[in-house]
């Protein structure tokens, strides 16, 4: 961000050296200097005028057609008919556009940079039969090492787990929000975090081939293969421009008079589409900020108001993205509500991320959760102690059944095998039932998808790295026909290139390291921050400061309204300017005058498009 200021805030020097050569002159003009004056105005204007005909030839030569031109051909006559001070305003005005532009439009994101600033740095190499251990750099991990991953530290590289049992957050790179289980033998992806106990893994590839490498390079690639955007101000500028010309060539035809052709010029320089798009951007940007709403591009502004589709990741934007209790089950004569109270008695002393889920769910219904003593800890097996006299065990199937005082009854929980994820409850040495806990829908999902519609938005896609039967379950429930799961980062950017290659304008909305490649690939990128954004948030083009999607429908009608005003300001400047280019090829408006009379068209344009902040 401090880039993006500087950079603006650069753009403003030639303004101000404009201003302070023009109000040098009219001091020295006051003063009877008048040849002093003129001299200091013809050197301002070679000075400041100059390497815009510089910058703007260049861009022509390279086919790049823009707004520019005509105040390009505005200064050059200036400064070959002496009309410094007409040539000083229109380089004044254009500078002035630039540095409006610079300041709406922002800076590209820093995505791939914090991402590999994220990336693990060091492993821990196991050696000698597993009796020593060594720090070595990621880049030195070999196919085949084992590897020691401690809690509470990332996966340096791809493995398979050879000892040790644990709970690991694949979040970053899956986007689901519910911790895996990891035992001997089963598969960890880098950038994973472990979180309960230490796991040795063996290398399946190296930090430089393993899903996180792979996620940095996919965002990399999907920033540099966006295609440019042409701006609503140069689409007008491709039939304003040649209109200009035409009418400076019959001007020159009908008199044979350059001050003529000059004063064309003045009045035709396109500032209304030099200031209206980047003010109305600048208005629209601000209401969105003011709705918590941070577009960091004003590009993005303009594309969102074209959008066609809308691909969305399901965990942490369609759900909540975090665990919560979704049923209690009874496996005996102890009621649901009271397997949950002596569970939460338990779970508010504990550090693992679903005891919190538990005494969120308690608290809700309203229970007095009791206090709990002589209570002992198993890091990713589950947790026991003694609440209201009664020995309660919450926690793994396998340490629930240490728990049951009858052996018979043992490996007897309901719905052990099932899929998904629960915590099993005993009670005084009986099996008393279980927490299931599921990544539950956000509220109003299908009004905001009626609300989508309404806004031109034809299709909606859902991509997840969940099981294809649980997303086509939430695709379901919303409404949506086109939902794919078990995709890995790269599949998302695929299914988005897809799409785009088709013709649609894409906007994909994510919250996790994993959609960040998709999110750079879209047309529009807009990432919730409500758990901080981290490397979404960077890659996004639109960033929502919490976790509320209905922002999605907000920002889309704010940008299609902005579009709207930025569209109108600029009709109305150009038919202004048409009526003024008339009238000074009649030879009724020098080049001075003609100067002041944009000024005024100027004014009457930024004042309309100020609307868009309303």
């Amino acid at each position: 961000m401090a880039r993006h200021v500087s950079d603006w805030r650069r753009q403003l020097v030639i303004p101000a050296a404009v201003a302070a050569v023009l109000l040098t002159g009219a001091v020295l003009r006051v003063s009877g200097a008048s040849d002093a004056a003129v001299t200091v105005w013809m050197i301002g204007l070679g000075v400041t005028g100059l390497p815009l005909v510089w910058r703007t030839g260049g861009q022509l030569l390279r086919g790049h057609f823009a707004t520019d031109v005509v105040a390009m051909l505005a200064v050059v006559a200036a400064i070959v008919l002496r009309q410094e001070i007409a040539g000083l305003v229109i380089v004044l005005m254009q500078s002035g556009g630039e540095a409006l532009e610079r300041y709406a439009e922002g800076r590209a994101s820093a995505a791939v940079r914090a991402l590999e600033e994220d990336a693990p740095r060091i492993a821990h190499r196991v050696s000698g039969g597993g009796a020593n251990t060594e720090d070595v750099d990621v880049a030195a991990i070999a196919l085949g090492d084992l590897l020691l991953v401690r809690p509470g530290e990332m996966v340096p590289c791809d493995g398979v787990v050879e000892t040790g049992t644990s709970h690991v957050d694949t979040a970053r790179i899956t986007g689901e929000p519910v911790p895996m289980s990891a035992a001997p033998a089963s598969a960890l992806l880098s950038g994973s975090l472990n979180i309960d106990g230490p796991l040795t893994i063996r290398a399946t590839a190296t930090a430089g081939e393993s899903q996180y490498a792979r996620i940095v390079e996919l965002v990399r690639s999907a920033q540099s293969s966006k295609a440019p955007l042409q701006r609503l101000a140069d689409r007008y500028a491709v039939w304003f421009t040649p209109a200009t010309l035409l009418v400076c060539a019959i001007a020159f035809a009908a008199s044979r008079d350059w001050d003529r052709v000059l004063a064309v010029l003045v009045v035709a320089t396109p500032c209304p589409l030099i200031l209206a798009t980047p003010v109305a951007i600048i208005g629209g940007v601000n209401k969105a900020a003011r709705a918590h709403i941070i577009i960091r591009d004003g590009g993005a502004l303009e594309q969102l108001a074209q959008i066609s589709t809308a691909v969305f990741d399901k965990t942490g934007t369609l759900t909540v993205g975090s665990p919560e209790v979704s049923h209690v089950r009874s496996a005996g004569p102890i009621p649901e509500r009271e397997i949950l109270r002596l569970s939460a008695a338990l779970e508010q002393r504990s550090r693992h991320r679903l005891a919190s889920s538990v005494v969120r769910a308690a608290t809700a219904a309203g229970l007095a959760i009791a206090n709990a003593t002589e209570i002992r800890e198993e890091g990713g097996r589950g947790v026991k102690g003694i609440v209201e006299g009664h020995a309660v065990c919450v926690g793994a199937s396998s340490f629930a059944d240490e728990c049951v005082g009858d052996a018979s009854q043992r490996a007897g929980h309901p719905s052990a095998a099932a899929p998904g994820l629960r915590a099993h409850v005993v009670i005084d040495g009986v099996t008393a039932g279980t927490i299931e806990f599921a990544d539950l829908m956000r509220p109003g999902l299908p009004a905001f998808f009626a609300d989508l519609h309404k806004l031109g938005v034809r299709r909606t896609v859902l991509l997840s790295g969940d099981s294809v039967a649980n997303t086509l379950a939430v695709a379901s429930s919303v409404g949506m026909l086109d939902a794919r799961g078990a995709l890995l980062p790269s599949d998302k950017v695929a299914v988005v290139k897809a799409l785009v290659a088709d013709g649609e304008r894409v906007l994909m909305v994510g919250d996790g390291t994993n959609d960040a490649p998709a999110l750079s690939a879209a047309h529009v990128g807009i990432a919730l921050a409500g758990h901080g954004g981290g490397i979404a948030a960077e890659a996004a083009d639109v960033v929502i400061l919490g976790d509320d999607v209905n922002h999605v429908a907000s920002v889309i009608r704010i940008s299609q309204r902005t579009l709207r005003i930025a569209r109108q300001s600029i009709r109305v400047g150009l038919g202004l300017s048409a009526v003024a280019m008339v009238v000074a090829a009649a030879g009724h408006v020098p080049p001075v005058l003609g100067a002041v009379l944009q000024e005024v068209i100027d004014v009457a344009v930024i004042l309309n498009a100020l609307r868009s902040s309303r």
